[in-house]
């Protein structure tokens, strides 16, 4: 399915949305309700990652099958290694059997726990037998995900003895694992991080409790970028706190620099965005080494813009859906860009939105962030997104919720 820009209204673009839940706490949070029942949640992420994650929790036994979820993947390794009654075989797509798994198995395997690989060393997929774990201590690689770490932590309060990680090397994507560190907080888990250490204490039960998820910020990206690429607009957007877990909720700083003011209304939960129409600088310098996933929305807006922009500290991207990196510079060179890439960065020269490549067709690789960054540039110029139901992996509203916006989509 592709989906084909047809025009935009000349009003400016209005409107009030209800983003669902975070993916990155939905799946930390079904991982620990699948320990502690009594754990419940709401507003719960609609995203296709969080329904294959709920789904592979039903069963212990046979292959468990998570597609293109790389979070499910991290989790559900340490998760099933933990569960005495678990036999599994997991395993996804093409693309997740490229995906490396080797320093959590590693460090699972330290543990005591028993994990195969089945094809290729130190990827999907790999066979898997519970077990108890009694070991309290292992060390682990900080560098290359956070999740490896989450997925440590999500199952350290239920091991008998608990579970002390130590961090080695600079930690990436630090946000996620201080939102982690939260979310066991929040549930009465005793999980206290200093320095490169983490120590958590094992908990039999907990209270009852119920956890309002906040929605997702890497999904209010995108209309950050909407409002930064028009002319005039105001979007109001529901589920959002001031004090965010999320890494993402760096979005209102950084778009405050692109044009765009962020609004808390903390009565109802919600954010509006409006443009500011503020003077920008011509170039942007961003380190996102904490905030990887909104870096595709944030090329795409400053090259809507005409800016130039250095991003950096990306390198998790290259071990995503795609390598986003590539598939980022082969896109936005079909549109006109000068854009160059490193194993961990991006750089791109100002230019002249107006004049762009029209009528390109921009290419998602499976990946859902590749659809979502560059529709936005509609504003700019007419594009064409291929297999635009990818989106789902995500946002399944998405294209429904921003042509409440008054940007027109068409289907073939």
């Amino acid at each position: 399915m592709k989906a084909l820009f047809t025009s935009k209204n000349n009003k400016a673009l209005s409107a009030t949305i209800q983003v669902s839940g975070s993916k990155s706490e939905s799946n930390r949070l079904l991982i620990l309700q699948s320990q502690f029942p009594n754990l419940k949640t709401e507003n719960l992420s609609e995203s296709d990652d969080t329904m294959v994650l709920q789904k592979a929790l039903l069963s212990k036994q046979g292959e468990v099958d998570i597609h293109h979820a790389g979070t499910a993947m991290r989790f559900l390794t340490a998760y099933f290694a933990t569960q005495p009654d678990a036999s599994v075989v997991l395993t996804g797509s093409e693309r997740m059997q490229q995906r490396p798994i080797k320093i959590l198995v590693d460090a699972l395997k330290n543990l005591g726990a028993e994990i195969k690989y089945l094809k290729t060393n130190g990827y999907p997929p790999i066979a898997i037998s519970g077990k108890k774990i009694t070991k309290n201590s292992v060390s682990i690689a900080g560098n290359v995900s956070s999740q490896y770490i989450s997925a440590l932590l999500l199952i350290a309060p239920s091991l008998p003895n608990g579970l002390t990680i130590t961090i080695t090397g600079k930690l990436t994507s630090a946000p996620y694992l201080r939102m982690t560190v939260a979310l066991l907080q929040k549930i009465g888990v005793s999980c206290i991080l200093s320095e490169n250490t983490i120590y958590v204490k094992p908990v039999a039960e907990i209270e009852n409790k119920a956890v309002l998820i906040e929605s997702d910020w890497s999904s209010a990206s995108y209309f950050y970028s909407m409002v930064a690429l028009s002319e005039a607009a105001s979007i109001t957007l529901k589920g959002y706190f001031k004090n965010s877990l999320q890494g993402d909720s760096i979005l209102a700083t950084i778009y405050e620099t692109l044009g765009v003011t962020t609004r808390f209304n903390e009565k109802d939960a919600s954010i509006t965005l409006t443009k500011n129409n503020a003077p920008i600088a011509d170039h942007v310098l961003l380190n996102l080494a904490d905030a990887p996933d909104i870096a595709q929305t944030i090329a795409v807006t400053c090259f809507g813009l005409g800016l130039g922009c250095k991003l950096t500290g990306l390198h998790t991207l290259k071990i995503k859906e795609t390598d986003r990196l590539l598939a980022l510079q082969t896109e936005l060179r079909k549109l006109g860009a000068k854009i160059t890439v490193t194993d961990d960065s991006l750089e791109m020269a100002t230019s002249e939105a107006k004049n762009s490549n029209k009528n390109i067709l921009i290419q998602t690789y499976n990946d859902h962030r590749m659809a979502m960054a560059f529709a936005p540039l509609a504003l700019k110029v007419p594009i064409e997104i291929d297999d635009a139901g990818v989106v789902s992996k995500s946002f399944p509203t998405f294209w429904e919720d921003i042509q409440k916006t008054g940007i027109n989509v068409d289907f073939e």
